[in-house]
């Protein structure tokens, strides 16, 4: 009986130190656009590396489709129940960061963490470290080169002016009723990218007063840009029929699109023979810079084991390989030897060009409202499109909705 009670008393023990253990572990919510549903095992493999080192942090995964994922965000913030560690894109981090949403890492995060300094810079405010950039994405010009053989062309170079496209884009279009040139959509992403390559055209002044949205080089970029369409080089909404401009490239019915380095998995399959080059210029070359970054929110009660996983999700080697073994999308690293084996792969041949682009960065017009500015900007570009306004009428009415909004 004696025994019986020791080994009894030495079992409840046990259960107690397991039951203490469990309730000394701290446990992280992460919420995230980007994992869901296909990297979730990816995430899964940095998480287990990261509580290896760390093994008193736990991390409870959320997930949202990106239509989905600020609304729920937002809600949680409001409520009182955000979650300590979240993603957030470029675009949206501005609205986060002036709402003191975001709590401030520069002192929780290691200095020699190796971001490119653009990135790390994307997700600063006021000066502060309200987040860390945790990927980057560019966008190329893809061309089908077989199309490009047919039309007896040659294949794009790193010094082509949208001119040289344009030229090509006939050739190819000359080919056939069926077969389109070139596909670069006309909306607020494209507008402003392209706005970049003329050089002479801000959306905003310098302190972030004003819009400058409707000066002459501006007006200048939107014609140009709707001029393309209206000369049958790319085909309108209308006439690709609710087939996606990437399902009319896979097709091998468009010569050359514009888009992003996200695509190079799902054009594995085209039949045909592709690469990708630079965009081509205006007067300047300038790349899309589309970045996601990690923040922490600024009500968790665990900062430091937040700050922890959010530096060891966005720097830490494990975290680097796994993207780039996994081709979800490319961390925001300024570590060459983390992307050789992303540089063999094919297709594309000309992977070189994804780094050669980070050579020419833009990144999106950001205020604090956002998305306001986006929705109300790129419906005044589709009026264009449309026929409804000219470009100068357009871009007007934008400066003013623009200003309305910074006020």
């Amino acid at each position: 009986m004696k025994r019986s009670a020791l080994f009894i008393s030495m079992v409840l023990l046990l259960v107690s130190l397991v039951g203490l253990t469990s309730a000394q572990e701290t446990t992280i919510r992460y919420f995230t656009f980007s994992a869901a549903p296909d990297h979730l095992e990816d995430l899964n493999t940095i998480i287990a590396a990261f509580q290896e080192e760390n093994p008193g942090i736990a991390i409870e995964v959320e997930t949202a489709p990106f239509a989905d994922y600020f609304t729920l965000l937002q809600a949680g913030v409001a409520s009182g129940d955000a979650p300590d560690v979240f993603e957030l894109n470029y675009e949206n981090f501005v609205t986060y960061a002036a709402n003191g949403t975001l709590l401030d890492l520069s002192a929780m995060v290691s200095e020699d963490a190796p971001f490119y300094p653009r990135a790390l810079e994307a997700f600063s405010y006021d000066g502060q470290q309200l987040a860390l950039p945790e990927t980057f994405s560019t966008v190329l010009l893809y061309y089908n080169a077989d199309l490009f053989d047919a039309a007896g062309i040659d294949y794009p170079t790193a010094e082509w002016t949208w001119e040289d496209a344009t030229a090509a884009a006939e050739a190819i279009s000359a080919l056939g009723d069926d077969t389109w040139g070139l596909f670069s959509p006309v909306q607020f992403w494209e507008f402003y990218k392209k706005a970049a390559q003329n050089g002479e055209c801000e959306f905003l002044n310098e302190e972030g007063t004003e819009s400058l949205i409707n000066s002459p080089a501006c007006v200048e970029t939107l014609e140009w840009m709707v001029s393309v369409m209206n000369d049958g080089l790319m085909p309108t909404a209308a006439q690709l029929s609710g087939v996606s401009d990437s399902e009319l490239f896979l097709s091998g019915k468009l010569g050359m699109i514009v888009t992003g380095i996200w695509m190079f998995g799902a054009f594995e399959e085209a039949d045909f023979a592709w690469d990708v080059q630079l965009e081509p210029m205006m007067n300047q070359h300038a790349h899309h810079f589309f970045a996601n970054g990690v923040g922490v929110s600024s009500t968790t009660s665990n900062p430091e084991a937040a700050a922890a996983w959010v530096e060891f999700l966005t720097s830490s080697e494990v975290a680097a390989t796994v993207r780039v073994d996994s081709s979800w999308e490319l961390p925001a690293l300024d570590k060459p030897e983390y992307f050789e084996s992303y540089l063999e792969q094919t297709p594309p041949e000309n992977r070189e060009a994804v780094f050669q682009a980070l050579e020419s960065p833009v990144t999106p017009p950001v205020i604090v409202r956002q998305n306001e500015m986006q929705d109300g900007v790129n419906a005044l570009i589709q009026r264009v499109v449309d026929g409804e306004l000219s470009a100068q009428e357009a871009l007007d009415m934008a400066k003013e909705e623009i200003d309305s909004l910074l006020d």
